[in-house]
């Protein structure tokens, strides 16, 4: 009797079917292949006897990669993709859910996941290993196709390593050792012992290994500078820089201290930790000097070699960070969101796309299930505070005194205009003449206002100027505001933090949701990008000793924004390599939001203190000066106030409150404790264990 494994089981199950069900006309792709229609059949000789059948095959595999954004409930999706899963980053001090339709509220939360349960990133129903076995099969037949180039047959050959390694890594991020998959095996070699989990060390050259063969048949960039290389034809397909940026990765997270470390991260006595499936068994220096090499080979190939130029990222390569056209917080804030969003950037290295509509019901859903609150990952005031001053200095709750008549900080904007706090988090107050407001500043780094809707915050950022209209509607946090109204808490003090609300934090979503400027488009999601690289390079140098190399990569990615160097206000990071390798991490959570970067850092930094210390959210209350005095007011200002000439407030008592709907079991445990521990790797699915093929469980699952 065969033995029924995920990888026959699925993965040839779908090709096989694939390869042999009728077909007319043409050969659709991807799981379209297992449709069946009247007369002939389809079979390999069939689709690797044409060189359009062969492309729309790889498309397929395309098809196959991982999408960060959960959008739709479908049969048959990625688990990652589905709305009652939930995203990585719900997991960490930056987000906190407040749907109970997800496994996050109701496996993580409470801390009863376990290995009979698919994990946010699912190591069976994520299409990991169909994308591997067909991209093998690409592999094994591609030389057979008549009517193809041999030199794009090596352009899809390394394609599709790239898509094998990139799959490996999605899974390898959240599960540690896996099995090493290198053929498109039949089902029927009867001896799967070549299927049990691999090393650390094994994993990570084998990925290592198909982007080195991969790197140098590809292009750098799909530059348009013919018109079979226009980025419109070929958005999305596997580039040089998408193979060393990716090499990168899997490097610097296989030298953190999840994998690198004189200690396993559990207790050592489990199987997984005594075969090096979940850690290499030692520290190394050499990890992290290859992680840094690789960066230096992507950044050499985009024609910067030297970490400390003062031009890093500004321009003169083809990857660059996108720029702001004035100097302005708004235009910094146009200059972000169009380098991570806009799909002509030249800051996406690799991007993955679904081919459904942004915004539409039951298809692509992110888009209104924000607003149904559905996908509430609400920001925290812990997110919220990493965001600097809008002149870079670290911010502080106490200089932002809640009481409105307690001026306690100047700042310069990006105007070089002296802006006083008077007791504001976001925005100074604006100033008005007659009924209109001529002008409020940002108080804040230009990147809040991207990744948390604040309150006071504009409804709209014009795509075209990058400027906030002055009239704009703004969105209103405060109870009986017209966003928060009573969502948060009610008017006699009382924290409600109702479940589905799109502000039960005191702060909105709006990482890659962008109102109706990009409703019914398609949205892309940013897989790896350069200023991830710029902060790759950053943290690599810093655990190589080059401090000034760091500091200036990372000063890189906050001068596009407006900020001033880190070390302007702390001179120690140019010699504490731990303090400033924690400022990078911050700077990262701040600049990668929304994009599992969070959660991969405190993963592979071991990092139980960010999994066990309490969340809060905003409690805002409007107050008024009426003769003197300060009083509470619970009612909105856009409408009828505003119609009749009331100033836009601008004094409000902020207050924070723990989260409790739902508060995390993980928040009364010791950030040492095993029960925490075991959370920096998913547990491996019971019933693939028991099929005896070689897959060892994970530490305390």
């Amino acid at each position: 009797m065969k033995l029924q494994h995920i990888f026959h089981a699925s993965a040839f199950a779908l090709v096989s079917a694939a390869l042999t069900t009728a077909c007319t006309d043409e050969v659709k792709f991807g799981d379209a292949f297992v449709e069946k229609a009247p007369g002939g059949t389809v079979t390999i000789d069939t689709v690797f006897n044409s060189a359009e059948y062969t492309r729309q095959f790889l498309t397929g595999v395309y098809g196959m990669q991982y999408y960060g954004l959960p959008f739709t409930n479908a049969s048959g999706c990625a688990t990652s993709q589905n709305h009652y899963y939930g995203k990585l980053d719900a997991l960490t001090d930056c987000y906190h859910i407040h749907w109970n339709g997800t496994a996050i509220f109701n496996a993580y939360y409470s801390g009863t996941l376990d290995a009979t349960q698919d994990p946010l990133v699912s190591f069976l129903n994520d299409k990991v290993w169909e994308a591997v076995r067909q991209a093998y099969l690409l592999l094994e037949n591609i030389d057979k196709v008549p009517d193809m180039s041999s030199e794009e047959k090596e352009s899809l050959k390394a394609q599709a390593k790239c898509l094998i390694a990139a799959r490996y890594f999605d899974l390898f991020s959240v599960y540690g050792g896996l099995p090493i998959v290198d053929r498109a095996f039949t089902g029927l070699e009867g001896n799967y012992e070549f299927l049990k989990r691999a090393t650390v060390e094994e994993t990570v050259n084998f990925m290592v290994r198909l982007l080195d063969e991969a790197k140098d048949h590809l292009r750098w960039a799909w530059d348009g500078t013919t018109e079979d290389t226009s980025a419109y034809q070929n958005t999305g397909r596997w580039t040089k820089a998408g193979a060393l940026a990716l090499k990168a990765k899997i490097l610097l997270f296989a030298a953190s201290p999840l994998y690198n470390n004189d200690q396993p991260y559990y207790d050592g006595s489990t199987e997984a930790e005594q075969q090096h499936i979940v850690w290499y068994g030692n520290y190394d220096t050499s990890r992290w000097t290859r992680a840094e090499q690789a960066c230096r080979e992507f950044f050499t190939a985009n024609g910067e070699s030297d970490p400390t130029s003062p031009t890093l990222g500004v321009g003169g390569a083809y990857y660059e960070l996108n720029q702001a056209t004035s100097n302005s917080a708004d235009a910094y804030r146009q200059a972000y969101r169009m380098g991570y969003i806009y799909q002509g950037s030249k800051e996406v290295i690799h991007a993955t796309r679904v081919a459904t509509i942004y915004g539409t019901q039951g298809t692509y859903a992110w888009w209104n299930w924000v607003i149904l609150g559905r996908n509430s990952y609400n920001p925290t005031v812990e997110y919220v505070e990493m965001f600097p001053w809008l002149s870079g200095e670290p911010f502080q709750w106490d200089e932002a005194n809640s009481a409105p008549v307690t001026p306690t900080k100047t700042l310069k904007n990006n105007a070089n205009k002296s802006l006083d706090i008077q007791g504001q988090l976001f925005f100074s107050p604006p100033k008005k003449s007659g009924k209109v407001t001529i002008q409020k500043y940002p108080l804040r780094d230009p990147r809040l206002y991207e990744n948390a809707i604040v309150n006071g915050q504009s409804y709209t950022l014009d795509w075209n100027t990058g400027e906030t209209p002055s009239e704009s509607q703004i969105y209103e946090l405060w109870t009986g505001g017209n966003e928060a109204g009573q969502d948060i808490a009610k008017p006699n003090g009382e924290i409600v933090e109702k479940l589905t609300t799109r502000y039960a934090t005191g702060f909105g979503t709006i990482k890659y949701y962008l109102g109706e400027e990009y409703h019914r488009k398609f949205m892309h999601w940013v897989y790896l990008s350069y200023d991830e690289m710029l902060l790759m390079w950053a943290e690599a140098l810093a655990q190589t000793g080059n401090q000034a190399g760091a500091l200036n990569c990372v000063n890189r990615v906050r001068a596009r924004v407006g900020l001033d160097k880190m070390e302007s206000f702390d001179a120690t990071l140019t010699t504490d390599k731990d303090k400033l390798i924690e400022e990078i991490l911050r700077e990262r959570a701040c600049e990668l939001g929304m994009s599992n970067n969070r959660y991969y850092d405190m993963c592979r930094y071991k990092r139980g203190d960010w999994m066990t210390k309490r969340l809060h959210g905003l409690k805002i209350t409007r107050i008024q000066n009426v003769v003197g005095n300060w009083v509470e007011k619970y009612t909105p200002w856009f409408g009828d106030e505003k119609n009749s000439g009331v100033a836009e407030p601008t004094n409000f008592k902020y207050e924070k409150f723990e989260l409790q709907n739902r508060a995390r079991v993980h928040w009364e445990k010791d950030a040492n404790d095993l029960e925490i521990r075991k959370w920096f790797l998913f547990p491996m699915p019971i019933s693939e264990i028991n099929k005896g093929y070689g897959i060892v469980q994970n530490p305390g699952w």
